[in-house]
């Protein structure tokens, strides 16, 4: 059920795409200065070379201004707090927007940002009157930036490609954040050229031979380059208006009507399309998996590894050619309502070249998001000292509910809190010991939604507090008095378990009704709602919820009862390392009654959690994966001679052999006798097609969380048999 995903951060980038003609730009440009005093910098000399780029000059669309406008009377009247919008505050969006364009410093000179300095203490002003023109002027020069790199690599590349030395002891600046803007073109070539052969230095030392290293990393960037060149307005608009609404908080954010219909279907575990996972792959979009019960699984038309390159709709019409376009574009056109037909152009898996092309036609129809929703399990224990017992397990990815079939009056509405319920009257007729509810990685949603699932453990009385906009609090209740499960219950939390997660985590912990396990929470303290605009919608801040203890969750998070290793950085993961994260806070706490004391019974189940891990190779292993990645993340350079990086590389392998090993030992396999059986297995690995309805048997926090569960129903026997 949980995979290792709990070990590991995946992060998907989407690349960006399609251009707008720069013949409109100085006609806008003319509008806006007629209506702002805001004049764009001169380029300096040493950017001329740009006039020769081939890249088409992005312009704001009329809806941008507007809606600019729009969002900025919103966050004027409705945000949590008073935010005073002056020369500082400008300063600040200023700044966010070149980081979130260029954190490393790998692209702007410092001959750029000193152009830009005009604009510094003029934003606010502009933002104001819709006047997007700084934005694009920033953006257009960052994308010629880009765009010169990506040539400047293709270029050195293959001047390079005869010889390239590596015994030079030269190395490479692993994080760049904090470093100096480049003074000129030449110091950006050296830092471009040390990229450039770290990549090649990274494909040798894989062992793949001179040509395979130089044929990949020149279909490489030139992949990069045809993605960077399809950026549209809409991308711009989006990244400059988020460095505008985050300078407010972390979590105000504009949400363009693509991301509105993604935020939708998340929240109602389920779309109108053929229910296909697709993913960029070169200039291909592929198909990854197939959603069970969905139209193309059902229709075996569709297998994973198949390449969409055309789409067409109903009937015999033209089919759209796809191949380069970027994902949500070739994804918008392959949705649509059910009952409708989509035609598919595909390159098959299996297909000898890429020649061998057809053509599928599917039915579209509402697909369940199943991989989102409530999922259970029964896990049989047993104790040293006899018995037997079955515990119930509740992994909860996301706190989700259709809200418009629930506004619409539908009593069949998908919900979090309906499906815990189903299964927690299933566990009752199974007739399990003792509940774990699951929560590692679950960033949130519907708060409505932790409120009505904590009520299923708890009986009647306050959940949460929540401070709005206006400084009032009250208190959100659990109306309905009923217990639907009152017996032992452990709740799991990660460093990634945030927001609605950590309403339930924190009432659960106030309550004294179960013990909470695992690491501190991201600590997302803050409550938004969603305003629509005239083009998308607004996430806003508009409060703060607080404990029934009176203590908030901002900032501090969750802490556990009983504490496990950490694999992430709660440096730079969480609301504490987010720039403009609100500060913690309280307030007064609300009666409530709590369910027991369970002072004394968790300081037994930490003592006797202690004295079990110190043998445990689950725990020995989450341990050594704590100290390699700590010691990783102390790293700030990375050398480019080859003798040293094949000697990191082969420390490197040994110790993620012995990780393995510690891996497999505790799943009750044969150990690997060299890092050679470890690649052999890895590439192997690789190879396989991902299966969902695959359960990874190694989850050392949730096996220890089993026994600190059945330690629970012990102590909690013991407390009855003396009373």
């Amino acid at each position: 059920m949980k995979s290792m995903k709990h070990l590991t951060i995946k992060l998907l980038v989407l690349s960006l795409i399609c251009s707008c003609i720069a013949g409109g730009f100085f006609l806008f440009i003319s509008r806006i200065e007629a209506r702002a005093s805001i004049k764009p910098p001169a380029l300096p000399e040493d950017t001329a070379f740009l006039s020769k780029r081939s890249a088409n000059v992005l312009t704001p669309e009329e809806e941008h201004w507007k809606t600019c406008v729009e969002i900025v009377k919103f966050l004027q009247r409705g945000y949590f707090k008073d935010v005073k919008i002056d020369d500082p505050f400008s300063s600040k969006v200023f700044e966010r927007y070149l980081n979130d364009l260029d954190s490393m410093h790998l692209y702007f000179l410092a001959s750029d940002i000193k152009a830009f300095e005009p604009f510094r203490f003029e934003l606010d002003q502009a933002l104001e009157k819709g006047d997007l023109q700084p934005a694009y002027i920033i953006f257009n020069r960052y994308q010629h930036r880009v765009i010169g790199r990506l040539e400047y690599l293709l270029k050195l590349l293959n001047s390079t490609s005869a010889s390239m030395d590596f015994s030079v002891n030269e190395s490479i600046e692993i994080e760049r954040e904090k470093a100096p803007w480049p003074v000129d073109e030449k110091m950006l070539d050296e830092i471009w050229r040390k990229r450039l052969k770290n990549d090649v230095l990274n494909l040798r030392l894989a062992g793949k031979s001179k040509d395979k290293i130089f044929s990949t990393l020149r279909k490489r960037y030139e992949n990069q380059l045809t993605r960077v060149k399809q950026r549209n307005s809409e991308d711009v608009f989006r990244s400059y208006i988020n460095a505008y609404t985050q300078s407010y908080d972390p979590h105000t954010q504009y949400l363009s009507p693509q991301l509105t219909e993604n935020f939708n279907i998340a929240m109602r575990l389920s779309l109108e399309g053929i229910g296909a996972v697709l993913q960029s792959s070169d200039e291909y979009v592929k198909i990854v998996r197939l959603i069970e019960a969905g139209p193309a699984y059902k229709s075996g038309q569709l297998k994973p590894g198949d390449r969409i390159i055309g789409v067409g709709q109903n009937g015999d019409g033209e089919m759209t050619d796809v191949i380069g376009w970027r994902l949500d574009d070739v994804v918008d056109l392959i949705r649509g309502p059910k009952e409708t037909v989509v035609r598919l152009e595909i390159i098959p898996v299996d297909s000898v070249d890429d020649h061998q092309t057809k053509t599928v036609k599917i039915t579209r129809n509402t697909v369940k998001l199943e991989d989102q929703a409530v999922k259970k399990k029964i896990v049989t224990m047993e104790r040293n000292s006899g018995g037997s017992y079955r515990i119930g397990v509740i992994d909860i990815p996301t706190f989700y509910i259709d809200f418009d079939a629930y506004q619409s009056g539908n009593k069949d509405f998908r919900s979090t809190t309906k499906d815990v319920r189903r299964i927690l009257e299933e566990f009752r007729n199974e007739h399990v010991d003792g509940v774990i509810v699951d929560l590692r990685d679950n960033g949130g949603g519907a708060l409505e939604e932790a409120k009505q699932l904590t009520g299923l453990f708890v009986e009647s009385g306050p959940i949460v507090q929540v401070r709005d906009d206006r400084g009032r609090v009250r208190a959100l209740y659990d109306p309905d008095p009923a217990l639907v499960y009152e017996g032992p219950l452990v709740v799991i939390i990660n460093r990634i378990s945030a927001s609605a997660s950590e309403i339930f985590a924190g009432a659960i912990q106030d309550y004294r009704r179960g013990i909470v396990v695992g690491t501190r929470t991201f600590g997302k303290g803050t409550v938004q709602t969603m305003e629509r605009l005239n083009r998308g919608q607004l996430k806003l801040t508009h409060g703060m919820f607080y404990r029934v203890s009176g203590e908030s969750t901002q900032n501090r998070g969750v802490l556990p009862d009983i504490e496990f290793p950490s694999l992430y950085d709660q440096k730079k993961i969480g609301e504490s390392a987010l720039p403009e994260a609100l500060p913690w806070a309280s307030i007064s706490s609300v009666s409530y009654r709590p369910h027991a004391d369970l002072g004394n019974r968790i300081q037994r189940l930490r003592d006797l959690h202690e004295v079990r891990i110190k043998n445990d190779i689950g725990f020995a292993y989450l341990t050594t994966a704590v100290e390699q990645l700590e010691e990783a993340r102390r790293q700030t350079h990375l050398s480019l001679q080859e003798k040293i990086r094949v000697s990191e590389r082969e420390k490197a392998e040994h110790l993620r052999l012995e990780l393995t090993n510690m891996r497999r030992s505790a799943e009750g396999l044969t150990p690997l006798k060299s890092t050679s059986e470890l690649e052999a297995e890895t590439e192997e690995e690789e190879e396989k097609l991902p299966d969902p309805k695959k359960e990874e048997t190694f989850d050392p926090i949730l096996v220890e969380s089993e026994k600190i569960l059945l330690d629970y129903i012990a102590i909690s026997s013991e407390s009855v048999a003396v009373k």
